[in-house]
């Protein structure tokens, strides 16, 4: 019984820590969002596939393996527009083998270019996103995560105060 508490009271703790850092990254990425107006919308765009490449990233394991292998590789799709106004995107492929497929498939893809004119960037959407439903789709998922954070740390709190006004009487 005295393994089981320890287990739970550790889980507890570590939940709560996690809670408080997704909470203030909901936070800070809520109050990094562009306005809806900051963006310029280009239209929509057809991409090809061009090439697949591998990235190194960081290794997001845990444990020994993480400190084995520091990065690891993915295999990323290249997409760029067929009309040659020179956007490009990428999308993460399951391995290389699916990439070379996607490539040698040359499927067109639709996405919707939304250019960000303050910092001379854009970004690409799905076609049925516009600058609006795109902002307030980032809003909504970081209300969301905050949300989830606030209300496991006021459950967490609230479940220590009881356990201490338990003790107390």
């Amino acid at each position: 019984m005295h393994k089981f508490k320890s287990i739970v009271l550790a889980t507890g703790v570590m939940l709560f820590v996690l809670a408080v850092v997704m909470g203030i990254l909901s936070v800070q990425d809520y109050l990094g969002i562009l306005p809806a107006d900051s963006y310029e919308d280009k239209g929509v765009h057809t991409f090809r596939p061009y090439q697949v490449l591998p990235v190194q990233v960081e290794n997001t394991a845990t444990g020994r393996v993480k400190r084995m292998n520091l990065t690891k590789t993915v295999y990323m799709v290249y997409y760029r527009d067929t009309d040659a106004k020179g956007y490009r995107f990428e999308v993460k492929a399951v391995s290389r083998e699916s990439g070379e497929r996607t490539v040698n498939a040359a499927v067109p893809v639709e996405r919707r270019i939304l250019s960000i004119p303050d910092r001379g960037t854009y970004i690409t959407v799905e076609p049925g996103q516009d600058a609006e439903s795109y902002t307030a789709s980032l809003r909504k998922r970081d209300i969301l995560m905050a949300g989830t954070s606030a209300a496991y740390i006021l459950l967490y709190m609230l479940a220590w105060c009881v356990l201490w006004y338990r003790r107390q009487g």
